[in-house]
Parts: C-alpha cells; sequence; structure tokens
C-alpha cells in the first residue's frame, strides 16, 4: 500500500481543559476536521467543568521546554498556536522558541489565542503582569491574533468589556497591528448583536491583503465551550496549507460556524463545539467594503433559515453555458450573430467607449442578449435612462474587486439604487473576495483564473477544478468560470465543475467567421462536461492556496 501523504503540521501550546470543551480537545477536533497533523503541547492543566473553571496548574519553563526540543527535533511545526498560557514565564519560554526557530525557519508563522479568562468564569487565567508579557513579547511575533473586544481591550492596556460601539473595532485592531501583530481578527460571536446586526456574528477582519466586517448568521445555541479555540486552530491549520491570513480566517470561520451547529450539551453548561471533516464547512460568511456592513445585511432581506434573496436581478444562466468577452463592439455583434446570447463587453481604452457601449447595447437588444459592460457602469447605468432603450436592454454591470473597492460611498449608493434594473457580476480570485462578492449580493461571481492566462498579468495561483468545484459549493450566487479556458478540451473538462457558465475570450476567435466555425465546438464541449458524472466534493483542504 502506497504510503499516505504527510499532512502539515501545527503545534497548539495551551491548556488541558479536563471537561473536553475547550483547550487542547478543540483545538484537535479542529486540527483533524482541517486535515493537518497538530501535536498537543501542555502549558497548563486545568479543574474545570462545563459552569467554570475550577483551579489552573501551569507548567514549569523546563517542562513546556522539554515538550518543544523533542518535536522539534522530529516533527517540526509551519504554524505554531498558542491558547491559555498563563503564566510570564510560559510566555517568555515561547517567545524566545519562536525567535531562535525563526532564525533557521523564517516561515515558521504564530497564531496567537490571547485566552485571558474562561467564558464561563471561575478561576482567573491571567493578571496584569501577563497582559504585559504578551504585549511585550508575542504580540511583536504575531503572524495572526484572534482576541474578542475583552481581550483586545486588555492587551492595549484598557478596560475590558464586551460590548461598545461597532467603528470601535477596526481602532482597536490598528493599534494591534501597529503594536508588530501581521494580521488581527476582533472575534465578535461572544458579544451581543447591536441593532444593526442583532441575528450576525460580527468580525472586524484586519490583514495586508483585505480589512472589513467579517459576518455570518449567529448560531442559536447554548452549547459554546471552545469556540475561540476552534476558530483559532482552524486559522493557524489554514495557515499551515498555505493560506494567506485573510483566507485562513474566512476558512476559519465557515468551520467555527459548523462546529456550532453541530455542538451538544454535556454537562449542566454549555457543551462543546463540534468541528469534524465529516461536518463539511459552514456557509460562506459575508466581508463587507471598508468600514460598511455587507450589503446584503443593509439592503438584502434575509430569510429565517440563513439564505439570502438576490439583492441584484438573478443571473439566468445561458442555456448553452457560455459567456463571451470580447474586446469591442464589433466583435461583440459578431458573437451575437454567431449565436452567444450572454456577453461582455471589456473595453479598457476610455477613448470611444460611449459608441462601443451604444454599438453593443442595439445588437443585444436585437438577438435578446444579455450585455455586461466591465469597468464602464457609469455609461453602462446612464443607458437605463433611455426609454427606448430599456424595455428590450437586458443590462449587467461587472467589476473587478480593485474597482469595487475604489468606489466611493456615492458610486456605491449610485449602483445599489440600480439594483432592481441590473444583473450585477464581480469577479474574485480568493475566499476572502469570494466572500466579499457575496456580501455585496452579486447575481453572479466570477472565479478566475482556473487555468494559465495571458489575457491579464494576475499574482493568482491559477484554481483548477477542485477550487472551482469548492466555489460551486459555496458560493451563495452562480459561479462562472474564467481564465485560459482556449479549446472545446479545457471547456469540457471546467464545465464537469458545474459552473453557471465558463467565460470564453481568445477562444473564440476575432472574425465573425472564425465565431461561428468555433462556437458549436465550444457549446458540444460544455454539454459533455455536465453530463460526466461528478466525484465527491472536495475536502476542505482542497482549496488550495491562490497566492
Amino acid at each position: 500500500m502506497p504510503d499516505q501523504p504527510r499532512p502539515p503540521i501545527i503545534w497548539s501550546i495551551a491548556g488541558h481543559d479536563s471537561s473536553g470543551g475547550a483547550g487542547l480537545s478543540a483545538d484537535q477536533r479542529a486540527a483533524d476536521a482541517m486535515g493537518v497533523h497538530l501535536c498537543p503541547i501542555v502549558a497548563s492543566l486545568t479543574a474545570q467543568r462545563s459552569t467554570g473553571v475550577d483551579a489552573i496548574f501551569p507548567v514549569s519553563p523546563s517542562q513546556l521546554l522539554a515538550q518543544m526540543q523533542a518535536l522539534g527535533e522530529d516533527m517540526s511545526p509551519q504554524v505554531i498556536k498558542t491558547g491559555l498560557l498563563g503564566d510570564v514565564t510560559l510566555i517568555n519560554t515561547v517567545a524566545e522558541w519562536v525567535r531562535q526557530r525563526r532564525a533557521q525557519q523564517p516561515d515558521l508563522a504564530l497564531v496567537i489565542d490571547p485566552v485571558l479568562g474562561a467564558s464561563a468564569g471561575g478561576a482567573a487565567f491571567s493578571n496584569e503582569a501577563v497582559v504585559q508579557a504578551y504585549r511585550r513579547e508575542l504580540l511583536p511575533l504575531a503572524t495572526l491574533i484572534t482576541p474578542n473586544r475583552a481581550e483586545a481591550l486588555r492587551l492595549l492596556g484598557k478596560p475590558a468589556r464586551h460590548d461598545g460601539p461597532a467603528d470601535e473595532l477596526p481602532q482597536l485592531a490598528s493599534l494591534l497591528r501597529a503594536m508588530g501583530a501581521h494580521s488581527v481578527v476582533i472575534t465578535g460571536g461572544d458579544a451581543p448583536g447591536s441593532t444593526r446586526g442583532a441575528d450576525w456574528a460580527m468580525d472586524w477582519l484586519d490583514t495586508p491583503h483585505a480589512q472589513g466586517w467579517l459576518c455570518s448568521r449567529r448560531v442559536p445555541t447554548r452549547d459554546h465551550h471552545g469556540s475561540g479555540c476552534t476558530f483559532a486552530s482552524a486559522a493557524a491549520s489554514a495557515l499551515a496549507l498555505g493560506h494567506v491570513s485573510a483566507d485562513a480566517v474566512v476558512l476559519a470561520k465557515m468551520l467555527t460556524t459548523q462546529a456550532l451547529r453541530h455542538a451538544h450539551a454535556a454537562g449542566q453548561g454549555p457543551g462543546p463545539v463540534m468541528a469534524s471533516a465529516a461536518h463539511a464547512l459552514g456557509p460562506l460568511p459575508y466581508l463587507g467594503i471598508g468600514q460598511d456592513l455587507p450589503w446584503q445585511l443593509t439592503h438584502g432581506q434575509n430569510q429565517e433559515d440563513g439564505s439570502s434573496t438576490p439583492l441584484f436581478r438573478p443571473f439566468q444562466a445561458p442555456a448553452d453555458g457560455l459567456y463571451g468577452i470580447l474586446p469591442d463592439s464589433t466583435q461583440l455583434d459578431a458573437a451575437a450573430q454567431a449565436g452567444l446570447r450572454c456577453l461582455q463587453l471589456r473595453h479598457k481604452a476610455r477613448e470611444g467607449v460611449e459608441a462601443h457601449i451604444d454599438a453593443s447595447t442595439d445588437s443585444c437588444i436585437r438577438h435578446q442578449a444579455l450585455l455586461f459592460i466591465n469597468d464602464h457602469w457609469q455609461q453602462a447605468l446612464q443607458r437605463l435612462q433611455q426609454p427606448h432603450l430599456k424595455p428590450g436592454l437586458k443590462l449587467g454591470l461587472h467589476l473587478g474587486q480593485e474597482d469595487l473597492l475604489s468606489l466611493d460611498l456615492a458610486a456605491r449608493e449610485q449602483i445599489l439604487s440600480a439594483r432592481h434594473d441590473v444583473v450585477l457580476g464581480l469577479s474574485s480570485h480568493s475566499a476572502w473576495e469570494l466572500a466579499r462578492a457575496a456580501g455585496c449580493g452579486a447575481s453572479l461571481i466570477a472565479c478566475g483564473p482556473v487555468m494559465p492566462t495571458t489575457t491579464k498579468d494576475m499574482p493568482w495561483v491559477p484554481q483548477g477544478q477542485d477550487n472551482l468545484r469548492w466555489w460551486v459549493q459555496h458560493s451563495p450566487a452562480p459561479v462562472v468560470a474564467i481564465g485560459g479556458l482556449l479549446s472545446p478540451a479545457n471547456v469540457e473538462r471546467f464545465a464537469s465543475a458545474q459552473p453557471a457558465a465558463l467565460c470564453v475570450v481568445r477562444g473564440l476567435g476575432s472574425s465573425a467567421s472564425e465565431m461561428a466555425a468555433r462556437l458549436p465546438g465550444l457549446q458540444a464541449a460544455v454539454q459533455a462536461g455536465r453530463a460526466q458524472a461528478q466525484p465527491v466534493l472536495p475536502h476542505l483542504s482542497l482549496l488550495h492556496p491562490v497566492l
């Protein structure tokens, strides 16, 4: 029998919870669910039950060091995650170990879950000396830190509390990053719901790649013991798998939501959350733009079952499964004449754009095709103000993530005000961009590049079939595949992942005769791919890193 591939290794330096709910027990379940190998390093023993902590017994520095030295010679970690440390000398020991290890392993990641107290109450987990040691020794080394509001306040030398204004969290995260933390997520699942988000668990994400409110619907359960440990260990596991912090946090929130859904009672107090690979992942969270809440929270109609109604006009996928992207109105009209009924005008030059939009609009009205305008959304919306065009015009806007983030408040409101008249397409290349597109209530979400492409210069690793399947499984909106689909063979292969449509650019050709000749083969490839038997949907670890 061939050897199984070795999973990445993470260490969790944390407390042993005698009730089996939090600490190393929760860390182990999360790591197993994420498909990584966790080495549990005991920093403290606790005497606790579901209703509280009776006593804490930190190990000695020599005992902690012996565990790390033994593992360091045999099972070197990609990521170290810390939980309950409970003693200044242990914090110093961990910090010194990380500094020495990074001299030989510079990419060693450190995830800090600053456990400063038990959610169920009881014995004190920390004092001011411990907080100062975190601040002085560990924060400057942190790849990611996952405090709740109260813990963030304590780390910043402020009185701890779980409630307060929402705009406080971005400020706290910024201050924590200024103290050395590379990425910060201030979790809000344990905080009382605000008026505008009472049904939502809202975390503030601040990383080099993404910032914003990360929101999931609250899970109505009293059994939440170990949710913070699960979240931090899931994020550490995702980092070990190669994901950047922003994607790691999105995946951690999904796993934690699902673990809360499968929590069970065990004692008289809150029972443990149960992360498991068998549970797969929870629903994709929404990510807002800047400091705004996701549009789905502010403008959407969210159902009692947790689903959301479309915010913009729904995308009606073309019957042939093809979405043509053309650089000018001449080629777009040729594609429409050849039979394509879902078309995008991607005219990058500003000169002559009005004429190209007018000609493309006329062509799509004539052929009853859906027309997407890439980037030039203001000019596109002006066509809706022309009474003679509006009845027959099926209009879509398509924006990249950079374009979306560059919109000022007035521009965002202008697009939102047209949401009942237009289809909105948004690009996505990562889990955090998928979460942001979902939060905007997009009608369709592009996943790409699915293959290497020279159409654009991009930093992203091609998604491949597994990531495309993951997108299709977890996106609340129809997914279209884009990037490098040059031949019928490529189209057939990716059609088997069941996206709503596949985008073809250079694969269409440029002349009317080329398009007429190539289109039947591309259409047949879509049908052949869709008819193929589907493999089991991939385990979440098969969402491979994209940066």
